[in-house]
């Protein structure tokens, strides 16, 4: 009898805050990776008491512990990728970029996340430069919205022109791949686009008549981990990380009175 080989699931990490509500953060990156077949891991970096209306509380998490996080999740498994959303404060983002074992992982996805949909800011005024000079650089990719590209680029972008210009001026400086979310330019689609290797991809799909959109930045980077840590090269990830988002913001159930994203009715 011969016996079948054992196939390793990949693993993906995800760096980031808690969601009380359960429609972003942490709690939507997990789902997502477990909707796509990768096993989750993470390291919490703050506790927010949230729902899609507001935030209404946040609590930073020590440093050294976030850093003991990621070196657990390290030292147990083989991480392909990983992604950083709300790192809130200079002492995490400076302790994410330092820790040894989390400049090994192959891949990593950037998400800028400054401010919540709901208005909330996610990411304090004095720690921009530290995310540019210290993290920035060690991504493979990163995925601002129009909002969070503004202020990387020190300019309004409000065109898709402006959104293409950004994005190459964001590779040129960081010496990575970025995409940049269109969502909040009008129009009956909604386009981002990808500077790589030289050439703009430009992903557009349909502008949905959706109750909200909470959580959709945090999904997007999530699915996007989630197909490279399967091996996807990025051009690909990237339009299947916008499908991804597409169909579960397409399917959103009701549940109470919000309509969060129906991560498992998307999968890939």
């Amino acid at each position: 009898m011969v016996k079948k080989k054992n196939i390793s699931t990949p693993v993906a990490l995800t760096i980031a805050g808690s969601d009380s509500g359960g429609g972003a953060g942490i709690q939507a990156d997990l789902k997502t990776f477990a909707a796509l077949g990768v096993f989750g891991t993470s390291a919490i970096t703050c506790v927010t008491a949230q729902n899609p209306d507001a935030v209404t509380g946040i609590a930073e998490l020590n440093a050294d512990m976030v850093a003991r996080q990621i070196r657990a999740v390290c030292d147990g498994f083989p991480v392909a990728a990983a992604k950083t959303g709300m790192l809130y404060s200079i002492p995490v983002i400076l302790a994410v970029a330092n820790e040894p074992v989390f400049r090994k992982i192959p891949c990593l996805v950037v998400d800028p996340v400054m401010v919540a949909t709901s208005g909330a800011p996610l990411l304090r005024s004095d720690a921009i430069r530290t995310l540019c000079d210290r993290l920035l650089p060690r991504a493979t990719v990163i995925t601002p919205n129009l909002d969070e590209a503004s202020v990387l680029c020190g300019r309004p972008i409000n065109s898709l022109e402006a959104q293409e210009a950004a994005a190459r001026e964001l590779t040129q400086r960081f010496g990575i791949a970025a995409v940049i979310k269109g969502g909040h330019l009008g129009g009956k689609n909604i386009v981002d686009v990808l500077f790589v290797d030289g050439k703009i991809h430009r992903y557009s799909l349909p502008r949905l008549k959706a109750c909200e959109t909470h959580g959709t930045g945090c999904t997007f980077s999530a699915a996007l981990t989630a197909f490279l840590a399967r091996g996807e090269p990025l051009v690909k990830a990237v339009e299947h990380a916008k499908r991804f988002v597409h169909e579960a913001l397409k399917r959103a159930v009701p549940v109470g009175r919000h309509y969060p994203l129906n991560f498992m009715a998307t999968q890939c």
